[in-house]
Order: C-alpha cells, then sequence, then structure tokens
C-alpha cells in the first residue's frame, strides 16, 4: 500500500546543514561531512534546524531507500558533533613490528621479518594516531573511519602459515561505539 512518508532528523545547536541538489552538506565543531543522496522518488530538504526526508505515495523499495537516507543522515550529525574512533591493536609475537605514520601513509616494517615495509594510503579526512600498542583511527565520516581501519587490519594479512600460532598483525578491537 502506498503512503507519504516525512521523516524528520533534528540538528543539535552549532550544527549547520545545506542541500544543494542531491548533495548534502552538514557542518559542526568538529568538522563537515558532504554526501550525495540520489533517488529519484526520495527528497532531501532542510527546514530551520530540521533534515526532512520526503516521499510521496512510498512503495516498499522507498520505504527502504528513506529508512537508509535517516541512517546515513543521522551518522553525519552524529559525526559532525563528536568524529567516530576506531582502535586497533598491534600484535607481533614474532618479529618486532614497527607501525608508523607520515603525511597520510601508514607503514609496517619488520612485519613477520618481511624485508619489504607494507604501505597503505590513508583517506582524506582520517586522522590516524599510533599509541604505543594502539592505532587510533578517527574520522567524522563513519564509512570513511572504517574503511581505513579495515585497510590496515588487512595490510597484515597473513597468507600460507597458520592463523593459529602466527598471530602478528593488526586487529579492530574497538568499532565506533561498539566493542569487539
Amino acid at each position: 500500500m502506498k503512503e507519504d512518508i516525512r521523516l524528520e532528523i533534528e540538528l543539535k545547536k552549532g550544527v549547520t546543514a545545506q542541500v544543494e541538489g542531491s548533495l548534502l552538506k552538514v557542518k559542526g565543531p568538529k568538522g563537515e561531512i558532504n554526501r550525495g543522496f540520489l533517488h529519484p522518488k526520495v527528497f532531501v530538504l532542510v527546514e530551520g534546524s530540521k533534515i526532512v526526508l520526503v516521499v510521496k505515495q512510498a512503495t516498499k523499495r522507498e520505504k527502504t531507500v528513506i529508512g537508509t537516507f535517516e541512517s546515513h543522515v543521522k551518522n553525519m550529525v552524529k559525526g559532525v558533533e563528536e568524529p567516530f574512533e576506531y582502535k586497533l591493536k598491534i600484535c607481533s609475537g614474532h618479529f618486532p613490528m614497527n607501525v608508523s605514520v607520515s603525511g597520510s601513509e601508514l607503514t609496517i616494517k619488520n612485519f613477520l621479518g618481511e624485508s619489504v615495509p607494507r604501505k597503505v594510503k590513508l583517506m582524506e579526512g582520517v586522522i590516524v594516531k599510533i599509541n604505543g600498542t594502539e592505532i587510533v583511527v578517527t574520522s567524522p565520516n563513519k564509512e570513511l573511519a572504517g574503511q581505513a581501519a579495515a585497510q590496515i587490519e588487512s595490510l597484515c594479512r597473513i597468507t600460507n602459515r597458520d592463523r593459529r600460532i602466527f598471530q602478528d598483525g593488526c586487529y579492530i578491537t574497538d568499532k565506533a561505539g561498539k566493542r569487539i
């Protein structure tokens, strides 16, 4: 059954939003996020201190799309207030591993005794800090923070060895708001 749907997301004090075509820009005290919301029947509007998602005569498919858009917008608003943070643990049992960040590149040296360092290029908008045996990845954009943490974890992927014995690497211990 088709129905009209109107979802409103309240903006906190200090957070502003504006729409340019299908691009939503959210600014806050901790950063700025731009994201495109392109769907022929779902409209994103800004009315005062609210972001409004509107669908006229929504079918089942549009209901799922507007729910997804609502989650993305809520994550954007939450991220510009307080950035999302992922934590990774550096484990090196066999060889002393050296992890360093220089500019927008993370380098892991001497991983399992390898002479060639492993490197990953970090995306713009992601901040990586190393505190002893912990890597902290922060970003106002939840997807960028999660993707950077996943790239660092997959950088230390071990092949042709028993994972129960060779447990060296960088592993995600805390996701944004969740303890693993």
